[in-house]
């Protein structure tokens, strides 16, 4: 964060973009250096620079409420047991301080400001730069190392180092006698993670704070220590500069920066980020939120489900859902095989249509299963995000119908699958979609109708579909969708 991004007053609200192809989150979004999303009493809340932030009550749309005292630039936020910790930088970074950077921590029992709980702890200073020294403080993310309880902060920009401290993750205090320790340079917003043996530094390169013209995107290192080396997938030591992409510009969406980690559960795992301008949203800095894959060790940002008519693939054995229908065969024309000689020209086959088979399907609810896919219209479903349906962490509730048709797919009170003849909205006929770490998909109904399960679409058998409950060991539990 260098310069305080300044709203106007009269943004465009963001819901109408709730459309094809979607990548940002929906409501108002706006915010700059966002910190790592936290859950309080079932609602969503992220802070950004200048004191507020924004609230969710699903993780799909986003509004304006959050309250954080102290202004400053780019927070960071973490639940450490029935309190969130909270971390902010005063002054540097082109805030009107120069480089006289001061961190700074304080506690509160919820986040929620309507709450009578609701009250912000004293600041404590942690950390602080002079403006001339070789660092800057601000910038901070926090890590809770989950394999000893041990708490770290890492701050800095551009301007030196970044650097990292020990915090008490008692009181949020820098631990007595502790001595930072340099572990990056070339990048700001920083933050940890620990996953599987190793703790990785995220950093955000490039420039920032100019709009359409900002450079920034996400890098990441990674070390056996806590303290560092964090070496990059070719061996680079971002004490060098070095740093292993995670994120770039995309779509429409220019410069990603200010990365945060969300475990919804095992294997769903979400990042956050700001963009610096959203060129569908009047070019402002906004929320993004995306799925966060992990590659051979290394965090990769993967992709909000995008509408469209796929072949939906199951893991298991290759095999595609369908509606279970009597399959028609296609005309025979041209030879058979290659010793039926003819002089008959070469011509282009038409492939089998809606047209030519809906009128020998049954007219009420008509079951699903899973087989072999021929690109037939009976095995082609388009997929389309719902207004006003709501949504879940970083996507919007979809609907799943058969190409051309208003045919739906939906979870039945027994907990099976159907499909009905018109889409009506229903919770039952709504369906969420996580790509999960792997890069495969989760399917899951809104609802399972008089039920308080949550189930997903698996693949108890080679032909057979079924809701159950989701197992992220099993390929039975795991879809993907394929465009041909």
């Amino acid at each position: 964060m260098k310069a305080l991004y300044k709203f106007q007053a009269s943004i465009f609200i963001a819901f109408m973009f709730l459309a094809a192809n979607m990548t940002a989150q929906v409501g108002k979004p706006f915010i700059h250096d966002p910190s790592t999303i936290v859950e309080c009493d079932g609602k969503y809340y992220t802070f950004g620079t200048g004191g507020g932030g924004l609230i969710s009550e699903d993780g799909w749309t986003w509004n304006g409420g959050a309250v954080r005292p102290g202004r400053g630039a780019a927070p960071d936020a973490l639940k450490i047991g029935d309190r969130y910790l909270v971390v902010y930088g005063a002054t540097g970074g082109g805030l009107g301080g120069g480089h006289n950077g001061k961190i700074l921590t304080m506690w509160n029992k919820t986040l929620d400001p309507k709450s009578p709980d609701f009250e912000y702890s004293e600041p404590i200073l942690v950390a602080q730069s002079d403006g001339i020294e070789d660092n800057d403080a601000i910038d901070p993310g926090l890590l809770l190392d989950p394999t000893d309880g041990r708490l770290w902060c890492s701050y800095g920009t551009y301007f030196g180092f970044i650097r990292l401290i020990e915090l008490d993750p008692h009181t949020g205090q820098r631990v007595e006698g502790n001595e930072a320790v340099d572990i990056a340079i070339d990048c700001e917003a920083t933050t940890l993670m620990y996953r599987d043996g190793w703790y990785y530094l995220l950093g955000t390169h490039g420039t920032c704070c100019d709009g359409a013209n900002s450079t920034y995107n996400i890098v990441v290192g990674r070390s056996r220590k806590v303290t560092g080396p964090y070496l990059d997938n070719m061996g680079r030591d971002m004490l060098k500069g070095g740093g292993k992409l995670v994120l770039a510009a995309r779509d429409r969406l220019i410069g990603p920066g200010h990365f945060g980690r969300f475990i919804v559960e095992d294997g769903v795992e979400k990042m956050s980020c700001h963009y610096e301008a959203d060129l569908d949203q009047s070019g402002h800095s906004v929320l993004g939120i995306l799925p966060l894959l992990w590659k051979e060790g290394w965090p990769v940002a993967g992709e909000i489900f995008k509408e469209g008519t796929y072949k939906i693939e199951s893991e298991r054995r290759g095999y595609s859902l369908e509606l279970a229908v009597d399959f028609v065969r296609m005309p025979r024309s041209g030879p058979r095989f290659s010793f039926d000689r003819d002089d008959e020209p070469i011509i282009s086959l038409p492939m089998q249509n809606l047209d030519d088979v809906a009128g020998t399907w049954p007219k009420g609810n008509i079951g699903v299963r899973i087989g072999d896919y021929m690109m037939r219209p009976h095995q082609r479903w388009t997929i389309t995000a719902v207004p006003g349906a709501g949504g879940y962490l970083g996507g919007p509730y979809y609907k799943i119908t058969i190409e051309g048709t208003d045919r739906a797919l939906a979870a039945t009170a027994e907990a099976e699958l159907t499909t009905v003849p018109e889409f009506s909205g229903a919770d039952e006929q709504l369906w969420r979609i996580d790509q999960l770490s792997d890069g495969t998909y989760r399917i899951m109904p809104k609802l399972v109708p008089d039920s308080n399960e949550h189930y997903a679409l698996v693949s108890s058998g080679d032909s057979t579909p079924t809701l159950a409950k989701f197992d992220l060991n099993s390929d039975n539990s795991k879809w993907n969708f394929r465009n041909h």
